[in-house]
């Protein structure tokens, strides 16, 4: 069969028609750029956009250069100090550092007083500032407001002003040298910032709806029973940021354990740290061949490190805590 001939009119009429359409084509792509990128508006976005960016990495930066000296301060040897070529990559990693540290705050013999005290200090506040949230924030009493004010009060009250009543209360009934003092008071709604989570809990509490309490009430639940069995499990938000903060005050609070406890055997891990020197001097035997700013480092590293880990695997639970539990309201 054969092959029609055309004629040289009609392609040339073809290929007009196609460069239309290709100039057309590219005629919309430009004015797309154009209306995607020369707007006004775009522009502002764009350029509000990069300044909170600045200023988020600028603030991200601030709070993470204490955090990264240490690091990169503890991986160093001791002459890589003394090269002022050297900022802060070392030319070769010391990971001993750690090791002397671990050793110097005798980290596994002072361990299980940091646990005993953080562990039920975290215990004690979940529970008691729960159900004080919760008579604050579902029971209707007189003069509800007042304590619950008086209770924020508390907030403002620096714990060194109280310390000498306390003390010598403490003393009096026999507490001293003894974890009693920081985990009792968190069985009673106080403790390192019991406040703090008693207005946690309560900004979640008034936020529920009535009528689960009411049907409990119909089917027969009192008041410790709804609170145990139907309010507290619905606010795991405010049981995670409870806890975590709680776990962190207590495990690198510093003052009311250097208080209460006289015995060195009792001391937690960060009353371990202002002994470092001793205690390597001790092990070694040296006073300045081990002994040096990249084993302080090392040490203070290994005291945060256990929080660091607990963070990390609850960070997502307590973003979401944070966001639900009115902190940020």
């Amino acid at each position: 069969m054969k092959s029609i001939p055309i004629s040289k009119s009609k392609q040339r009429t073809a290929a007009i028609d196609r460069a239309k359409v290709e100039s057309k084509v590219k005629a919309i792509r430009n004015n797309a750029l154009v209306s995607r990128f020369g707007s006004k508006s775009r522009w502002i976005s764009l350029i509000y956009h990069i300044f909170v960016y600045v200023i988020l990495i600028d603030l991200a930066f601030v709070f993470l250069y204490p955090f990264i000296y240490m690091v990169t301060t503890a991986l160093k040897q001791p002459e890589d100090l003394l090269d002022f070529t050297i900022k802060w990559l070392p030319k070769s990693l010391a990971w001993e550092n750690f090791y002397y540290g671990m050793q110097g705050l005798q980290f596994m013999k002072h361990l299980k007083y940091s646990v005993l005290i953080s562990g039920l200090s975290v215990v004690g506040q979940l529970l008691s500032c729960s159900f004080i949230a919760y008579g604050f924030a579902r029971i209707k009493f007189p003069g509800r407001e007042l304590l619950f004010v008086l209770c924020m009060f508390t907030m403002i009250v620096p714990p060194q002003t109280i310390i000498v009543p306390l003390f010598m209360q403490y003393k009096t009934i026999g507490w001293t040298d003894s974890i009693l003092p920081m985990v009792v008071p968190s069985f009673f709604g106080g403790g390192l910032r019991g406040a703090l989570f008693i207005f946690i809990f309560r900004q979640l509490f008034r936020g529920l709806p009535w009528e689960l309490e009411d049907a409990a009430r119909v089917d027969g639940c009192g008041s410790f029973r709804v609170y145990w069995r139907i309010i507290l499990p619905l606010t795991p938000p405010a049981i995670v940021v409870t806890a975590l903060l709680s776990l962190v005050w207590h495990w690198n609070d510093f003052f009311e354990p250097s208080i209460y406890l006289t015995s060195e055997e009792k001391f937690t891990i960060p009353m371990m740290l202002p002994r470092l020197y001793q205690s390597l001097t001790t092990i070694t035997g040296s006073n300045f061949e081990v002994f040096s700013l990249p084993v302080v480092m090392g040490a203070t590293f290994v005291c945060l490190l256990p929080m660091l880990i607990v963070y990390l695997l609850l960070q997502r639970y307590f973003i979401q805590g944070v966001a639900r539990s009115g902190l940020v309201e």
